[in-house]
C-alpha cells in the first residue's frame, strides 16, 4: 500500500502588507497571502460579509478558487512543474505512469511502488462485460467523447463507492486510471463499427493503447517506439495545467461532494468545447481549410494579420503564456522527430511546417507574442500516429486525468473546503406586478 495517499493542500503564508479598501467611510484591511514560488493574492474571502461588496471578474482571470500544491505555472517566463519538477525532464526521461502517480501522490515513485503501480494497472484494464451493452446501444457514428464521459458516469454503477480508505482510494483511482485507455479506445471501435481489441498484460500503459485502437484481425498492429515515445510524451505534457477550465470544472462539482466519476465525467464533458480541449483538432481543420482553398499558406498568413478579416491562425498564443508554451517547445521536437522517423508524405503536414516558419520569422506574430503552442504541434503528431481527428480530445482527457484525480483529491482533502457557488450581478427587470393571462396582449 502507498503511504500517505491524500496529499493535504497547505495554508499560503499572510503578508505583512496588507490591500486598504475604503468604502462609505469605512476602512478595511485585506489580508495578502503568498504561495511559495512567490505569488501574490488579496484574501476577500471575507469581503461580502464585512463590507456587502463582491468581486466581478468575468471569465475568473484574476480570481484564485483554490489553494494547490500540484501544479506551477508561470505564463511571464514560460513555466510548467508538476509538484516541483520541470515539465521538460518529465517528458524527457519520465513513462506516463510515474507523472501520474507523482501528480496524485505527491511524489516520484519508488522502484517497488511504481512496480506495484503498473501491476494494479493491468490487474484493472478489463472493462466489466455489462458496459459493453452501453456501448454497443450507443448509435454508429456518435462522437467519441460523449460516449467517453456517459460511461464514466456510468462506471459508479459499475463499481463501489470511494470511502476513506487508503487503499480503497488507491484502488478507486487506479482502476479509473487503466479503464480510461480501455474505455476510450471502446468508443472508437464501436463508433466504427469495428470488433473492441482487449488489453494485453505484456504491453506497457501507452503502446497498450495504441494496440487496443489499431490492432485488428484483417491488419495486426506493429508497435513503433517513436509513435509510443510520442504518446508518451504527448500525454505527459497533457497531465495538468492549474485551474483551466476541465479541472475548474472537476472541482466545481467536486465541491458537492459526487462521487469520482461524476467530477471526472464533468471534467471530460468541459474538456470537449472547440476553445479547451478541442484546439488540436481546429489545427488540423484550418490546415484543410488551407489545403482545399489553393490559395496556399501565405494568403492565409496575410488574413491572420487583418484586423477586419475573422480569420485566426489556430494553434497560436495561449492565454496565460505570454511566451513560448513550455509544452510547445518539446512537443516541437517530438514532432519533427516523428515526421522524420515515420518519413510520412502528407500534404497537410507540409502545410503545417510552412505556416510554422512562417509565424515564427513573422514580426507581427512575435511582437503579439502568438507563438506556436504545444496544440499547433500535437494536432500534428496526432495526425501523423494516425489518430482520427474525432478521438484528438479523447487523447487529451487520457493525458489529463491524472491531473483531474490530483485536483479531486486534494479539493476534498481541503480542510477549507466549501460548496463552490459563484455570485452575480443581477441586471434584469426590477419588481414587476403579475398579469392574469386574460388582461395580456
Amino acid at each position: 500500500m502507498i503511504e500517505n495517499a491524500v496529499i493535504v493542500p497547505q495554508e499560503a503564508s499572510r503578508d505583512s502588507e496588507t490591500v486598504t479598501l475604503k468604502y462609505r467611510g469605512q476602512t478595511y484591511e485585506l489580508p495578502i497571502l503568498v504561495g511559495t514560488e512567490g505569488e501574490r493574492a488579496i484574501d476577500i474571502s471575507r469581503l461580502r460579509e464585512r463590507t456587502g461588496l463582491i468581486t466581478m471578474d468575468p471569465g475568473y482571470g484574476n480570481t484564485g478558487s483554490c489553494m494547490s500544491a500540484i501544479t506551477y505555472m508561470n505564463g511571464e517566463e514560460g513555466v510548467l512543474r508538476y509538484r516541483g519538477i520541470p515539465v521538460e525532464d518529465l517528458a524527457e526521461q519520465a513513462t506516463f505512469k510515474e507523472t501520474a502517480f507523482l501528480l496524485i501522490y505527491g511524489r516520484l515513485p519508488t522502484r517497488k511502488e511504481l512496480t506495484r503501480f503498473s501491476v494494479m494497472l493491468n490487474d484493472h484494464s478489463l472493462v466489466h462485460e455489462d458496459m459493453k451493452v452501453f456501448y454497443q446501444n450507443f448509435p454508429r457514428g456518435s462522437h467519441p467523447m460523449g460516449i467517453l464521459s456517459a460511461m464514466v458516469n456510468a462506471m459508479r454503477s459499475f463499481y463501489p463507492e470511494l470511502n476513506d480508505s487508503s487503499e480503497e482510494v488507491q484502488m478507486t483511482v487506479t482502476r479509473l486510471l487503466s479503464k480510461i485507455r480501455t474505455m476510450a479506445a471502446m468508443s472508437y471501435k464501436i463508433s466504427r463499427g469495428h470488433t473492441v481489441v482487449y488489453p494485453r498484460p505484456d504491453l506497457a500503459y501507452c503502446a497498450n493503447f495504441l494496440n487496443m485502437m489499431f490492432d485488428s484481425p484483417v491488419k495486426p498492429y506493429r508497435i513503433d517506439p517513436e509513435i509510443v515515445n510520442a504518446v508518451r510524451v504527448f500525454w505527459i505534457l497533457h497531465a495538468d495545467h492549474e485551474q483551466n477550465c476541465s479541472t475548474s470544472s472537476v472541482r466545481l462539482v467536486g465541491s458537492a461532494r459526487v462521487n469520482l466519476y461524476s467530477a471526472i465525467s464533468s471534467g471530460i464533458a468541459a474538456l470537449w468545447g472547440p476553445l479547451h480541449g478541442g484546439a488540436n483538432q481546429a489545427v488540423v481543420e484550418m490546415l484543410e481549410e488551407i489545403r482545399q482553398s489553393g490559395q496556399g499558406y501565405k494568403h492565409f498568413i496575410q488574413r491572420a494579420k487583418d484586423k477586419n478579416d475573422p480569420f485566426r491562425l489556430m494553434g497560436f498564443g495561449h492565454r496565460v503564456y505570454k511566451t513560448l508554451d513550455p509544452r510547445a517547445t518539446i512537443m516541437q521536437k517530438v514532432c519533427h522527430r516523428l515526421l522524420s522517423a515515420l518519413n510520412i508524405t502528407d500534404p497537410l503536414l507540409d502545410i503545417a511546417q510552412h505556416v510554422e516558419r512562417a509565424a515564427l520569422e513573422d514580426d507581427y506574430f512575435r511582437e503579439r507574442h502568438l507563438y506556436p503552442n504545444v496544440d499547433f504541434y500535437s494536432g500534428i503528431v496526432l495526425r501523423a500516429i494516425g489518430i482520427p481527428k474525432n478521438m484528438f480530445t479523447v487523447m487529451f482527457a487520457i493525458g489529463r486525468l491524472p491531473g483531474w484525480i490530483a485536483q479531486w483529491l486534494e479539493s476534498i482533502s481541503d480542510p477549507n473546503w466549501k460548496l463552490n457557488r459563484p455570485r452575480q450581478i443581477y441586471v434584469g427587470q426590477t419588481r414587476q406586478e403579475y398579469i392574469p393571462i386574460d388582461e395580456r396582449e
